[in-house]
């Protein structure tokens, strides 16, 4: 699986442009370090062309398999990841103590290292079935801030989780309370000219950081693969982070 290369400049005047649309045309605003959400977004996009790509190549399939140790796929961090007794059967568990969140994953997913973005795992044969988390700065302390559940997943949507050139729909939204703090989790579809993906999201707020987690499979796929990303989406938790080690003197 070839790595994925993202032209910094190129995906800065984009998001600026986005972001003028977006104070000018929706109710809804996303957090600062707006600048910081280009490289998220733009990852996310060239990861989804990437495997449009894939798509097209039925015999890829065997070459996948064969490589899947090639150097984009990085070693599991042992100090985030943690095979702890709570993981549900079938899926293993990112405990990321730093950040302060933790989600499961099915197992035999593969870490893969796209700048940019906190934490990938991707289905080395299925390259559309995959799992992302994302941060940026917010001054915001609760996700309710930025409106409606409808209202922050179509903005995301829109100009975050698909590229311009996609139609997409919003299925769902809707806002869960889990131990006293708000998500909003939804449902959507991408649809690019030769694939279409079925999305699912969780959106919340917490240590000073605005949390996205979006998590889907090819449109084929998406009943067999449904209970699975909706695991993955339930299991999403946002913590108190531990505080960042003091520099030796």
């Amino acid at each position: 699986m070839a790595s994925v290369q993202n032209p910094p400049s190129i995906h800065r005047t984009l998001f600026l442009n986005t972001l003028a649309q977006t104070k000018s045309q929706s109710p809804l605003f996303l957090p600062s370090s707006r600048r910081t959400t280009l490289v998220l977004v733009r990852a996310e996009h060239s990861s989804t062309a990437s495997a449009s790509s894939l798509q097209e190549k039925p015999g890829r399939r065997q070459t996948l398999v064969a490589g899947a140790l090639v150097p984009c796929i990085s070693l599991l961090n042992a100090t985030s990841v943690s095979f702890a007794a709570e993981s549900k059967k079938g899926f293993q568990i990112v405990n990321d103590r730093k950040d302060g969140y933790s989600f499961l994953y099915p197992f035999g997913w593969q870490e893969v290292v796209i700048g940019g973005q906190d934490k990938v795992f991707k289905d080395v044969i299925e390259p559309l079935e995959s799992v992302s988390v994302n941060m940026i700065g917010t001054s915001k302390d609760d996700i309710r801030d930025l409106g409606s559940p409808q209202q922050v997943a179509e903005a995301l949507i829109k100009r975050v989780l698909a590229p311009s050139s996609q139609k997409t729909k919003l299925v769902e939204a809707k806002e869960q309370d889990v131990d006293g703090k708000a998500y909003y989790t939804f449902e959507f579809v991408a649809q690019a000219p030769n694939f279409i993906r079925h999305g699912l999201g969780a959106v919340t707020i917490g240590n000073g950081k605005f949390y996205t987690l979006t998590t889907g499979a090819n449109e084929k796929r998406w009943g067999k693969m449904k209970d699975k990303l909706i695991t993955i989406v339930d299991s999403f938790k946002i913590f108190t982070a531990e505080p960042s080690a003091a520099p030796p003197a």
